[in-house]
């Protein structure tokens, strides 16, 4: 297990661009207004060269009555006392701790009272002196500070200034490391590449090519995206896989803002679940944090091997979830619909509701309904599971003579309908890439293929292969035609891409 530095402050002295600094990724929302960061966050920084530890950003820690909050826009109070149960948990969890302090402040009674506590705890601890933008006026910002009586360092998170010096200085006090480290597992790539075919004759029906279709065991953790509207219970779940409170639950809309990756290890299988901002209507935004949440939010669900759209089963399906429903699908992710705090609704009245919700979403079919209830733990193990299963189906590959073998089975089936008095006629069928598995049919004539065939032809995929629930991308390729025809869909295009899909 990686060691863990941790930053420390009150709010606003730039512990967020601290940490997208050190990580080299903007993945902690900034903002000039206090109290924008809740829920603790973790990045890797280091290299291969360098011993990689784990930087952990916190809220900015406060009193009640502190005027940065007390004052601030409505929504940030109330917040206060998770956000230190937070920073709690996690210095007892760190192996060295950063004070953060704003040099432009100056010292200021509460940067004494954190240091005073920290000191209690007995753990090596740095102090950052913040926003210190050059060498020239270190000694006069920083004079005051060294009456804290830690080793101390002045940087500029937001132009870099000494960003260098610091990690080097964090990764001096960590502890000793271990002979043989751990492994930690990161996020490999897929293995690629094609099984090599073995007694497939052409009397093999559906279920023998089924068999045949390679699904590599995929390397690393699962990475699932929880996405939804303000309030659909993202982060009560999140808590319920965990067993603890890990993030900040609130009756408020918009209680969580970053997008936090939270490691979980269950029944021997590890997890990474990315907890999100609740994700509302465009013109109903107004507030720039929010903004900024919200597309953090939408971001994470290209990142993550499948996503978790919440929505709350007590409430009637809304125009935001369908619009969400057919963003996620529209762009081919692999994801599920989680019907949250089902121990709200009757038993006798269940089925029916999942009913009505297929009925509404019959337009993304494929798409599995699961219901849970982070309250009672019910469904808990059927959404991983059914995690991995998508996430199987996404990186099946599938052999060229097993994939026209199953061509012909499609069209010896249904033959495609005559379109201008001429039925078109197929050629062979490829798959181009997997995650989503993307198939390419080559046609004489794209143009002549029926939009409801193309459709006929990727249900028979799904059937023949089981790809059930997994998002699938289906192709045609004009052979005599111009050589960037494509027809996706069933509907004709001209694309700069297309020779890469055949490809």
């Amino acid at each position: 297990m990686m060691p863990k530095v941790l930053l420390l402050g009150r709010p606003n002295v730039g512990k967020s661009t601290l940490f997208n600094r050190l990580i080299r990724s903007k993945r902690a929302i900034t903002h000039d207004r206090p109290g924008v960061t809740r829920d603790r966050m973790e990045g890797v920084v280091g290299s291969r060269s360098e011993r990689p530890f784990t930087l952990v950003d916190t809220g900015g820690v406060t009193l009640d009555g502190h005027h940065a909050v007390a004052e601030g826009p409505e929504g940030i109070r109330g917040f206060e006392a998770a956000i230190l149960r937070q920073a709690e948990t996690a210095l007892a969890e760190a192996d060295v701790v950063c004070l953060v302090v704003d040099a432009r402040d100056g010292l200021t009674p509460f940067d004494e009272h954190l240091a005073a506590h920290l000191r209690r705890f007995g753990k090596p601890v740095l102090l950052v002196v913040n926003k210190v933008d050059g060498a020239e006026r270190e000694d006069e910002l920083t004079a005051e500070f060294h009456g804290l009586g830690f080793p101390l360092l002045a940087v500029s998170a937001e132009h870099g200034h000494n960003i260098r010096a610091l990690e080097d200085e964090m990764r001096d006090r960590l502890p000793s490391e271990p002979d043989e480290p751990e492994n930690e597992g990161g996020m490999e790539a897929l293995e690629a590449g094609f099984r090599p075919e073995q007694g497939m004759g052409k009397s093999e029906n559906s279920s023998a090519l089924a068999d045949k279709a390679r699904r590599p065991r995929p390397a690393g953790p699962l990475k699932l995206c929880l996405l939804g509207r303000p309030n659909a219970g993202k982060s009560s779940l999140v808590n319920a896989f965990l067993g603890e409170e890990r993030m900040i639950v609130s009756d408020v809309a918009g209680t969580t803002r970053d997008s936090v990756d939270i490691p979980v290890r269950r029944k021997g299988r590890d997890y990474i679940f990315v907890d999100t901002a609740g994700v509302r209507r465009r013109s109903r935004i107004t507030d720039t944090v929010e903004r900024f949440s919200v597309n953090s939010s939408l971001k994470s669900t290209t990142k993550a091997h499948v996503t978790l759209l919440a929505l709350d089963a007590a409430e009637p399906l809304t125009a935001q979830d369908k619009r969400l429903v057919e963003l996620l699908d529209e762009r081919k992710t692999p994801f599920m619909v989680v019907l949250t705090k089902i121990d709200l609704v009757p038993a006798g009245r269940r089925a029916a509701l999942k009913r009505r919700f297929a009925e509404e979403l019959s337009f993304c079919s494929h798409v599995p309904m699961l219901t849970a209830s982070a309250r009672t733990g019910e469904g808990l193990q059927a959404l991983l599971n059914m995690a991995d299963r998508i996430r199987s189906e996404c990186s099946v590959r599938v052999g060229t003579g097993q994939l026209n073998r199953a061509m012909e089975e499609a069209l010896a089936r249904h033959q495609a309908p005559v379109v201008r008095r001429v039925r078109p006629k197929f050629f062979y069928l490829t798959q181009a890439e997997s995650e989503p598995p993307t198939f390419v049919f080559f046609v004489n004539d794209a143009d002549r293929v029926a939009e409801s065939y193309v459709r006929y032809l990727e249900k028979s995929l799904r059937r023949i292969f089981g790809i059930e629930h997994a998002p699938m991308r289906v192709h045609l390729r004009s052979s005599h035609g111009k050589k960037g025809d494509v027809k996706k869909g069933g509907r004709a295009r001209n694309d700069e891409n297309a020779e890469s899909v055949s490809d």
